[in-house]
C-alpha cells in the first residue's frame, strides 16, 4: 500500500476511485439477473450462523441484557450501510468474536462497580462507543491504512489461534454447562432434577460431536467420490446449515416421556418482547453515566479501536487478494471512515459494533467468481491440441489460447490479458528453442494452473444476504428450536475449520514428526518453508509464536485487565520488525513470515503398475468429457479454509522428480538441516 502523507488525502483518494465504478458496481448485479442468488444466500448462510451463535454466547455472558436480535440487528444494518455506501463491497461485515469478548469484559466490570451496575452498562458501552468511532475516524483521516502491511502474518496467524482456542473454549464450556443449573434458574423444577439434568448432558454431548462431526464431512463434500458435481457442490456450500436443521430436527425425536426442558434451547427473547425494545432507547441514559466514567471508556475504546483497524483491514485485504484479479479500486481509508460511522450508529442503539469478517469475506469473493472455467478450459485445451496435431509453433498455439480467452472474456484491455496470461504464455514458450511442443507444454495441465480467477464485482449480493440477516429477526420463533448443544458444536467446528492452512499450525504438527519420517512431508504438497527453512530455524520460530500465544491467551484470562488482549499484537510490529531480523537470517524470515501462502507440490509417487490410460499415448485431438471439472472445486483447492488463495509452484529441489529411493534421499535432507 502506497505511502500516503496529509490529512483526508487517503480518504479522498478513495472516493475518487470508487465514485467512477459506483454504477457498474450495480449494472453488473443486474446483469448478472437470477444467477446472483446462488452467491446471496451461500454467504447469508455463512453469516448468519456465527452470528446466531454469537448471540447466545453474549446473552450467557451480560445475564440476557444482548441476546441474538442485537448481533443480528447489528449485522443486518451496519451489512446495509456498507453494500450501499461502502468502499469495498465484497467486505462483509458483522459481529464477531473478538467484540464478544470486548463486551463481556466491559459487562464484568460495569456490574461491579455500583455507579453503572447492570442497569447502565448499555448506556456506558455507547460511550465507548463514541470514542471508539472517534478514534477510528481520525485514524481514516490521518491515513493509518498504510501501516497495515507491517501486521504480518505471524501476528495474524497469532490472533486466529487465538480466536480459534477461545472457539474451543466456549465449545467446552458450553457442553460442561448442559450438566448444571443455569445462572439464575430455580433449582427446584423438575428439568433441573439429577436425571434429566444428566439426561440433558449427555444428549449435548451427543448433538455437539454430532453437528461437529458431520459439518467436518459435508465441508469436504467436494471432493467425496460419489455423487453428481452438483450434489457435492451444493452439500459442501450449504451443508452446515443443513446438519444444524437435521440435527435440530433429531432433537425433537426423544421420547415424549422426556421433559420438555430437555435438551435446552436457544433463549432469546423475541423481536415484539420488552426485552428486545429497551436498547434502543439507550441514547437517552448516557447522560446518566458519571463523568468519570465517560473519560475512562477512552481505555477500552483504544483496545477496541486498534482491534477492529487490523480486523477490519485484513478482513478487507483478504476480500480482494491480487489472484482473485479485482480490476476495481480498493478504499481500505474510506471504509475505516465507514467503520468508525457504523460503530457510533450501533453504540447509540445500544447494538455491539459489527466489522469486517473472516472467513466470510474472502469466502463471499470467490463466490462471486465468474469465470465460466469450464467452458473457456473446454475450448482452450481444444485450440491448444489442435495447434500440436498442426505441427504449428509455440507461439501460434499461445496467440490460439488467447483468441479464445479474449473472445469468452468480458473483453478486457488486451495489455490487461497479456499480463494475466503471462504465466501461461511463459508455460506454451519454453519449447521456442526448437523443442516439440508437445514434450514440453501439457495443455490440460498448464492451462488449469494457469487460467485467470475472475470475480463478479458489485453490491448486490451483499446488500441482499443483509437484507435477510435482517429478516431472520423475524423467525426468532424458529430459530429459538436450535438446541444449545447444537451451537456449541458449532463453535468446535468453526475453530477446528480454521487450522488447516494455518502455517502456525502446520509447523507446530510438523514438530511432533520424528526425523526418520519426515520426507512424508515432502510427498505431499507442502508450504515452501519446509524446504526453504532449516529445521532448526523452524522450531526456534514456531516455538518463539507458541509462548507468546501463551502469554496472549493468559491475558484474556485476567477479569478487568483481560480487556487489554489486543496490546500483545500491537507490540508484536516492533518485536517483528526490530527482534526477529537479528536472530533469524533474512530469507528464512522471509519464508517463515511470508505475505503469501505458497506451497510446493509434492513428489510424484510412481506406482509398479502404470494404469492403462497412463499407457496409451496421449490423444490430442479427444474433446475434454470430465463431467466433475467445476469451478468450485477448483477454487477450493486454490483456497485455504481461511480463504487465502494459495500459490503452488513445482519444488525447488528438482531432482526429487527423479529420484529412486525418496525415503534415503528425503531423510538425507532433513538431516543436513
Amino acid at each position: 500500500m502506497e505511502n500516503i502523507k496529509g490529512p483526508f488525502k487517503g480518504i479522498i483518494k478513495d472516493i475518487k476511485g470508487r465514485r467512477e465504478c459506483y454504477k457498474q458496481d450495480w449494472v453488473s448485479a443486474l446483469c448478472s439477473g437470477l444467477r446472483i442468488l446462488a452467491p446471496t444466500t451461500y454467504i447469508f448462510f455463512a453469516s448468519a450462523l456465527p452470528v446466531i451463535a454469537f448471540g447466545e454466547q453474549l446473552s450467557r455472558d451480560t445475564d440476557g441484557t444482548l441476546s441474538t436480535v442485537e448481533t443480528l440487528a447489528s449485522t443486518a444494518i451496519c451489512g446495509i450501510i456498507h453494500s450501499i455506501f461502502g468502499g469495498q463491497p465484497l467486505l462483509i461485515v458483522g459481529v464477531a468474536e473478538p467484540t464478544v469478548i470486548m463486551y463481556t469484559y466491559l459487562y464484568t466490570f460495569s456490574k461491579g462497580r455500583p455507579e453503572l451496575g447492570k442497569e447502565l452498562f448499555l448506556a456506558w458501552t455507547s460511550w465507548v462507543c463514541v470514542w471508539t468511532a472517534l478514534l477510528l475516524i481520525l485514524l481514516a483521516i490521518f491515513n493509518a491504512c498504510t501501516i497495515i502491511t507491517r501486521f504480518t502474518r505471524i501476528a495474524g496467524e497469532l490472533f486466529g489461534m487465538l480466536i480459534t482456542v477461545l472457539f474451543l473454549q466456549e465449545a467446552v464450556k458450553g457442553v460442561v454447562s448442559e450438566f448444571s443449573i443455569p445462572k439464575g434458574e430455580n433449582p427446584k423444577l423438575e428439568k433441573y432434577q439429577f436425571p434429566w439434568l444428566y439426561t440433558n448432558g449427555l444428549l449435548a454431548v451427543i448433538f455437539s460431536f454430532g453437528l461437529l462431526f458431520t459439518a467436518l464431512k459435508t465441508r469436504k463434500a467436494r471432493s467425496w467420490r460419489y455423487g453428481t458435481g452438483w450434489l457435492r457442490g451444493f452439500i459442501a456450500d450449504y451443508g452446515v446449515p443443513l446438519m444444524v436443521l437435521c440435527w435440530t430436527a433429531l432433537s425433537y425425536t426423544v421420547p415424549g416421556k422426556v421433559n420438555s426442558g430437555v435438551p435446552r434451547r436457544l433463549f432469546c427473547p423475541l423481536l415484539w418482547e420488552p426485552a428486545s425494545l429497551h436498547h434502543w432507547t439507550v441514547i437517552k441514559d448516557m447522560g446518566k453515566v458519571p463523568i468519570m466514567y465517560i473519560f475512562a471508556a477512552f481505555i477500552p475504546a483504544l483496545m477496541i479501536a486498534g482491534l477492529y483497524f487490523f480486523d477490519h483491514s485484513v478482513a478487507s485485504q483478504m476480500a480482494q487478494q491480487k489472484e482473485f484479479n479485482l480490476k476495481k479500486p480498493s478504499a481500505y481509508h474510506y471504509d475505516i471512515l465507514l467503520l468508525g460511522v457504523m460503530t457510533l450508529i450501533c453504540g447509540l442503539l445500544g447494538l455491539p459494533p459489527s466489522n469486517g469478517v473472516l472467513p466470510q469475506s474472502p469466502m463471499h469473493t470467490k463466490s462471486l467468481s465468474v469465470l465460466k472455467r469450464q467452458l473457456i478450459r473446454k475450448k482452450m485445451v481444444k485450440s491448444a491440441k489442435e495447434g500440436i496435431l498442426q505441427q504449428a509453433s509455440n507461439s501460434e498455439i499461445y496467440g490460439r489460447m488467447q483468441a479464445v480467452f479474449v473472445e469468452m472474456d468480458a473483453s478486457p484491455a488486451p495489455i490487461s490479458v497479456d499480463k494475466e496470461l503471462k504465466n501461461l504464455k511463459e508455460a506454451v514458450m519454453k519449447g521456442d528453442g526448437g523443442e516439440d511442443a508437445k514434450e514440453n507444454f501439457d495443455p490440460e495441465k498448464h492451462i488449469d494452473a494457469f487460467l485467470p480467477v475472475r470475480v463478479n464485482e458489485q453490491r448486490m449480493s451483499n446488500l441482499l444476504q443483509s437484507f435477510l440477516v435482517g429478516l431472520s429477526m423475524c423467525v426468532l420463533p424458529v430459530i429459538k428450536m436450535i438446541p444449545t448443544s447444537v451451537l456449541w458444536g458449532y463453535f468446535a467446528y468453526m475453530a477446528i475449520d480454521s487450522l488447516p492452512g494455518s502455517q502456525f499450525w502446520e509447523r507446530m504438527l510438523l514438530l511432533f514428526i520424528t526425523p526418520s519420517r519426515r520426507y512424508k512431508v515432502l510427498e505431499g504438497v507442502h508450504a515452501s518453508f519446509v524446504e526453504l527453512v532449516p529445521f532448526k530455524s523452524i522450531l526456534i520460530f514456531t516455538l518463539f509464536q507458541f509462548v507468546y500465544f501463551l502469554v496472549c491467551f493468559g491475558v484474556t484470562w485476567i477479569p478487568i485487565a483481560g480487556i487489554l488482549f489486543p496490546l500483545p499484537f500491537f507490540l508484536l510490529i516492533s518485536i517483528r520488525q526490530h527482534i526477529l531480523p537479528k536472530l533469524f537470517q533474512p530469507e528464512h524470515l522471509w519464508e517463515l513470515d511470508a505475505a503469501e501462502y505458497e506451497e510446493f507440490s509434492g513428489t510424484p509417487r510412481r506406482n509398479l503398475t502404470k494404469t492403462l490410460k497412463e499407457n496409451e499415448p496421449p490423444d490430442f485431438g479427444s474433446e475434454v468429457t470430465e463431467d466433475d471439472f467445476y469451478d468450485a472445486e477448483i477454487l477450493d483447492e486454490m483456497t485455504t479454509n481461511r480463504g487465502e488463495l494459495k500459490l503452488r509452484t513445482v519444488s525447488v529441489k528438482e531432482e526429487r522428480l527423479y529420484q529412486v529411493h525418496p525415503e534415503e534421499n528425503a531423510r538425507t535432507r532433513w538431516e543436513q538441516h
